[in-house]
């Protein structure tokens, strides 16, 4: 029988398990980046997370806003939080839903203060974070603690014939195993959207699923344009994928073979659970995707790419995968796993799929990926809706 792999992570005070042990500098909106990236600048360990949004969104739009500002504090990767934000009130709700987790989290206001002050303050109390954090030891895990998500960007033909199918095997693996495995991107099904939902046995996620995927696309319909040079890209369409239903039947192959047995929309919150296949209504562009899968409590994402997406986050590591000879050679410091020789018929799609699950778990235990090292911290919040 094969060997359990070992994980050590960071257990957390609502029992979450983390892969990484930052203290997140979280601003609630655009004019409270300055402030959260000048206490960055002066205590070692915090990570800000600067971001173009929060004055007068409204809506689902704004509670989207403050689910992902609120998750990614939450996130097991973060140790403790601070928040900034230029009005107090909407800075509290944030920091009120990170406070559910039991980790730490302050709040700073830069009305009545300024930023000075706010820096002066916050990089008192994210010193003091810091250092606690530092105590923090990697304790081991079971495999099943972990949340993972998976997306792919920058496809091309190499993606669906070899990167995503190796992707699936290792995805499998990971459920097997117990973990959760978190998948979207909502328009890119187009076309293989039948197939997904046929993996869905509970006829009432299913309904679920297909009323968040017509939704989306009746939005698409609704302004009446042609997608084709954004959904598939212009990206895409030179790496021989030629419409969106092409690109999508390629796209599923990372998802294995488990069923499907949870569906989450933008707010839904996921429930504590493991050994199960989790779709989320998600954009399909790469940076917004990945935020949206940390604010739900993914620790680790798998990333493919055939033309060569550069993608990171500020919290979650980010593994490369790429199964196109050019962009391994060409983009080598992006990539983290090299999976061209499958299909060059050098080693077998178990083989490859092994090399993606080896990978994931030396990234769990600390390895950093490459886009961790590049500094590749895209944080892209979806908006829903023009301002107020």
């Amino acid at each position: 029988m094969e060997k359990k792999p070992v994980i050590k992570g960071y257990i957390r005070e609502n029992g979450s398990v983390g892969v990484r042990n930052y203290v997140a500098l979280i601003p609630v909106d655009d004019l409270s980046n300055s402030a959260a990236i000048g206490v960055s600048k002066l205590i070692r360990g915090t990570v800000a997370i600067p971001h173009p949004y929060g004055r007068l969104q409204f809506g689902k739009d704004l509670d989207l806003l403050f689910h992902v500002l609120s998750g990614t504090g939450a996130n097991p990767n973060v140790a403790g939080a601070i928040v900034i934000g230029i009005e107090e009130n909407w800075a509290n709700k944030v920091a009120n839903k990170i406070a559910e987790t039991g980790k730490p989290v302050e709040v700073f206001p830069i009305e009545g203060n300024g930023d000075l002050r706010v820096i002066e303050k916050a990089s008192r109390k994210a010193k003091e974070m810091v250092q606690e954090a530092s105590e923090k030891q990697r304790t081991e895990v079971d495999l099943s603690s972990l949340v993972i998500s998976i997306k792919c960007g920058e496809s091309d033909t190499t993606s669906g014939l070899a990167s995503n199918p190796a992707t699936g095997y290792a995805v499998d693996k990971l459920i097997d195993y117990g973990a959760t495995v978190l998948f979207g991107e909502t328009s890119e099904l187009t076309g293989a959207e039948d197939i997904v939902a046929s993996r869905i046995p509970d006829p009432a996620l299913r309904e679920k699923f297909m009323k968040i995927y017509k939704e989306y696309v009746d939005f698409i319909e609704s302004q009446g344009v042609d997608l084709l040079g954004s959904q598939p890209t212009e990206g895409n369409i030179k790496g021989g994928l030629s419409t969106i239903e092409e690109k999508a039947l390629g796209n599923i192959q990372k998802l294995g073979t488990k069923p499907i047995t949870c569906v989450l929309d933008y707010l839904d919150l996921l429930e504590k659970s493991s050994s199960r296949l989790c779709f989320v209504n998600t954009s399909s562009a790469a940076a917004e995707a990945v935020t949206l899968f940390a604010a739900k409590g993914s620790v680790l994402h798998l990333f493919t790419t055939g033309q060569g997406n550069v993608v990171g986050h500020p919290i979650i590591p980010v593994v490369k995968i790429s199964a196109n000879p050019k962009t391994v050679a060409i983009m080598s410091e992006h990539i983290d796993v090299d999976v061209s020789d499958l299909l060059q018929l050098k080693v077998s799609l178990r083989e490859a799929g092994e090399r993606i699950f080896n990978y994931t778990i030396r990234v769990a235990n600390g390895r950093l990926t490459s886009a961790e090292v590049l500094q590749h911290d895209e944080f892209s919040p979806i908006k829903l809706y023009i301002s107020a």
